[in-house]
């Protein structure tokens, strides 16, 4: 055997190796969380460029008889707003729709302000438009109607930001105009046929085959019909493929992916998801989670390490960010935390009639008694804590609890940069400059906090 063959055949063997040892720890890692009531779904794991680890875990359906398998279908919540995000941005590209263009243009029974409001305030969720009544809303009629009977909207487009779903709902209802086809017809025959993806289904019904159902800690499965329609179900190997196609410019240009990659304001939702980079042409980072009742999914690249990260479940329990750290420390090869169970369901009966300090104090009482099987130790606990207040616009609610994270914390750039975003979205830029500027000298990978940090010096 010649050198050159020699080295390339220990090289190869060394890296399976390590591959295979990673492997193991991750599905140990997934094991014991299912055995512990924490995880029952799917999972991918790519690395180099290559899968390293794909697994099904648990059940199909709240009886808990039916088996998972890989070929399973998962709804993936918000993360299928990647397929209108991405169809606006194929079809701008192809001409037929311009990101200043006004949405009266080609929804003209809509009130008047649909002619202030511009197709990138669509995409970019700065458009003032409420959210989807979910609780009146039983159709796409049903909300379209509720649209033409709106009177003003909640801002003057382009001058805030309201992550929602009627922004979602008005893209896919352009799509079909522009296009003569239904949505679930666009999307299979613009995105997915392209691509070589022939198992995603479109709002599937409980008839369908290999689609799991997702269920509470009880065993009850949910209805499989949401409000309004549009919504997908994929396997792993479709996901994978379709992560993959967003990494390598398959359907859209670079400038069309940093558009929908890089939002307005910093650190907030885009139509491809939160924390994306771009270094010249090439993603660097890309993350995106959703969720629809007891579905959750999480989708994680990092393609200059070949990495990607898939986790689907059925029986949500608010802990796959735990997960996703876990299996990059372990890919790191870094001592991992094991996911516990998640804090938020203890303190959920009161949270929303208690101030900021009486969260805390309740906090504290329930550590004391829980803090062998609950996830007390770690940062994400109250990070999320804190993000959930900001979501109900309790924002001084939310920085007590974001300052104490930060003295539990003290080492994390990560808490240093909710409690900037937290003082950002008061106005208080004087201590979101301050903090973002921790953050930033914790983590200096922080490229958001350096774009916020430039905005607010500026």
């Amino acid at each position: 055997m010649k050198p050159v063959f020699f080295f390339l055949f220990v090289f190869f063997s060394v890296y399976n190796l390590h591959a295979q040892k990673k492997a193991a720890e991750i599905d140990s890692l997934m094991q014991r969380a299912f055995r512990a009531g924490l995880f029952n779904g799917n999972v991918l794991v790519a690395d180099r460029g290559k899968v390293i680890y794909k697994a099904a875990i648990g059940f199909a359906d709240g009886a808990r008889t039916l088996k998972l398998t890989e070929q399973y279908r998962f709804h993936i919540g918000s993360i299928a707003k990647e397929f209108n995000a991405v169809g606006m941005m194929l079809l701008q590209e192809q001409g037929k729709v311009r990101l200043e263009d006004k949405v009266a243009a080609y929804l003209p029974q809509l009130p008047s302000w649909a002619d202030s409001i511009r197709v990138r305030d669509l995409l970019g969720y700065t458009s003032g438009l409420p959210d989807v009544r979910w609780t009146q809303v039983h159709s796409d009629a049903d909300n379209l109607h509720d649209l033409l009977q709106l009177k003003q909207l909640d801002f003057p487009p382009g001058t805030r930001y309201a992550y929602n779903n009627n922004n979602v709902f008005l893209q896919r209802r352009i799509i079909e105009k522009i296009t003569g086809l239904s949505f679930r017809d666009f999307v299979a025959q613009q995105l997915l046929k392209p691509l070589g993806i022939r198992n995603a289904i479109m709002d599937p019904a409980a008839s369908d085959p290999l689609v799991a159902h997702s269920f509470d800690n009880n065993g009850k499965e949910d209805d499989l019909s949401v409000p309004i329609s549009g919504w997908l179900a994929v396997n792993l190997d479709d996901f994978y493929c379709w992560a993959e196609s967003i990494v390598n410019g398959k359907l859209i240009s670079p400038a069309s992916t940093r558009f929908l990659l890089l939002p307005y304001p910093p650190s907030r939702q885009s139509g491809l998801g939160f924390n994306g980079e771009m270094k010249g042409d090439q993603i660097v980072n890309f993350i995106h989670d959703g969720s629809a009742r007891n579905y959750q999914a999480l989708l994680v690249c990092r393609p200059q390490e070949g990495r990607t990260i898939i986790l689907m479940t059925n029986n949500r329990q608010d802990n796959l960010g735990d997960f996703h750290r876990a299996i990059q420390d372990i890919l790191d090869g870094k001592p991992y935390l094991q996911p516990k169970k998640p804090v938020f369901p203890l303190l959920q009966s009161q949270v929303d009639s208690l101030d900021g300090e009486q969260i805390l104090s309740l906090y504290r009482r329930l550590e004391k008694k829980y803090n062998a099987d609950y996830a007390f130790d770690n940062e994400y606990t109250l990070n999320n804590l804190g993000y959930y207040l900001l979501g109900k616009k309790r924002v001084a609610d939310a920085i007590v609890i974001l300052a104490y994270n930060t003295k539990l914390f003290p080492h994390s750039g990560n808490v240093f940069d909710s409690l900037g975003e937290a003082y950002y979205t008061k106005g208080d830029k004087q201590n979101a400059l301050l903090n973002y500027k921790r953050s930033l000298a914790l983590d200096p990978a922080n490229t958001a906090a350096k774009k916020i940090i430039a905005e607010l010096e500026r």
